[in-house]
């Protein structure tokens, strides 16, 4: 007879179980729901959070890495909506996990993500995606709000809609379901901001449904602070000749995991996916993508570009599966990384997994510093070595960030990415 021997929580585990049952009772959800956080944070007490023994977290090991987890504040802080990154932007914003029920767009349906909690329409989306899912589970238990948003089809939303999270210290733990319609286009900027300089948990999960012929840009834009910890994790899913780009920008935080799983069900489909992340002081991010080509004729780009300075440490897992009928996949990945630092440190494994024959596919990654001869043209021509080093590293990452093609878009991203370099470099 097997008897299962409890694992002793860690402190970090002992907090967010100790949220959960201080909090079960205020949490939002019929008994559907109820019973789903439940089962989550019931996974959490008796299997703990993954260790380095679970492949898809070896180099990410949360239950070391989570030294502790600061408790929910008493009372939400006093806060405001900041200006958009890009003028003209539409703002939803999301404060302190709450958002505003007054606030609406034109054309756009949005709804509290709370009220799907209430009614029990959100218990299904709730559930972990495997065993090893911690910001599933975490997310799942303790939930709260969010936006719920579909574009209608045929649809053209002309100025970007931008999910403003802010928050100040203790926990945050949102949701936002997005489908965009038929035919519809839209561009949505996910964007999480830190106002304070204490300690804060957030987790996000943005589930995203393209129906056929959609076209959509979205932005994951994660400015947390020196002491915050981020778990994010992205789910998308592809209808039929359907088209994202999805671009990644990690700019600060402690402990960083930011998760891309990614179902490519709708043929004729195709997926553009860039990111760039920079690292600094001793910070951890890691980028894990879990990408799914599953049926036939579609294409995928993934290229990142890492800058690591101080003692940060970085992390991006890329794993490319290609299933028995997904014949004519057309899928290439590439990570690229700047090591400025003889004490930072950046991790690759890039991973295919192909049970196709008639696909082309291709991944490849390097790590190096500064190219010497680039220096010195710069230099010998009377650029100071430090304002040369800049140019390279802005050039470095820029590349990627003007495929975006938007100019307002992509002036926003570069003066963020020029603020974050002029201060760490």
């Amino acid at each position: 007879m097997n008897i299962h021997t409890p694992i002793r929580l860690t402190p970090a585990e002992t907090a967010l179980v100790e949220t959960y049952t201080a909090q079960v009772g205020d949490l939002p959800g019929d008994g559907a729901v109820t019973v789903t956080r439940d089962r989550l944070l019931n996974d959490i007490k008796t299997s703990g959070l993954p260790t380095r023994r679970v492949e898809a977290w070896h180099y990410t090991d949360l239950r070391t890495l989570l030294r502790s987890v600061p408790a929910p504040l008493a009372a939400a802080p006093s806060l405001a909506a900041i200006a958009p990154l890009v003028e003209g932007a539409q703002v939803l914003p999301v404060l302190h996990g709450a958002t505003d029920a007054a606030t609406s767009i034109d054309g756009v349906e949005v709804a509290s993500f709370a009220d799907s909690l209430v009614n029990g329409t959100a218990a299904a989306g709730l559930a972990a995606l495997d065993k090893d899912d911690a910001i599933g589970k975490i997310n799942g238990s303790l939930v709260r709000d969010g936006y719920s948003i579909a574009i209608p089809a045929g649809s053209t939303v002309e100025a970007p809609i931008e999910l403003q999270a802010l928050h100040g210290a203790g926990q945050v733990h949102t949701r936002f379901p997005v489908t965009f319609g038929a035919g519809s286009r839209a561009t949505i900027i996910e964007r999480h901001h830190s106002v304070t300089g204490e300690a804060a948990l957030v987790s996000s999960i943005s589930d995203i449904t393209l129906e056929e012929g959609a076209e959509a840009v979205w932005i994951i834009l994660q400015e947390q602070g020196a002491e915050d910890t981020h778990l994010g994790q992205i789910r998308v899913k592809f209808g039929t000749d359907s088209k994202l780009r999805l671009f990644v920008i990690n700019a600060g935080g402690k402990l960083v995991r930011q998760e891309l799983r990614i179902d490519v069900d709708g043929e004729g489909s195709e997926l553009t996916l860039r990111g760039v992340n920079l690292l600094g002081g001793e910070t951890h991010t890691d980028v894990t993508l879990v990408l799914g080509h599953n049926v036939p004729n579609t294409n995928s780009t993934e290229i990142f570009r890492n800058v690591v300075f101080d003692r940060a440490r970085g992390v991006f897992q890329g794993m490319i599966r290609v299933a028995p009928d997904a014949q004519k996949t057309d899928a290439k990945m590439a990570c690229n990384t700047l090591l400025l630092t003889d004490d930072g440190e950046f991790s690759v494994k890039p991973e295919l997994e192909i049970f196709a024959d008639d696909v082309i596919c291709g991944h490849g990654a390097t790590v190096s510093d500064i190219d010497g001869n680039h220096l010195y043209y710069l230099t010998s021509r009377g650029i100071p070595e430090n304002k040369a080093r800049a140019m390279l590293v802005n050039a470095f990452v820029a590349e990627v960030v003007e495929e975006l093609e938007d100019e307002k878009l992509v002036e926003a991203l570069e003066g963020i990415i020029s603020a974050w370099l002029e201060k760490h470099a």
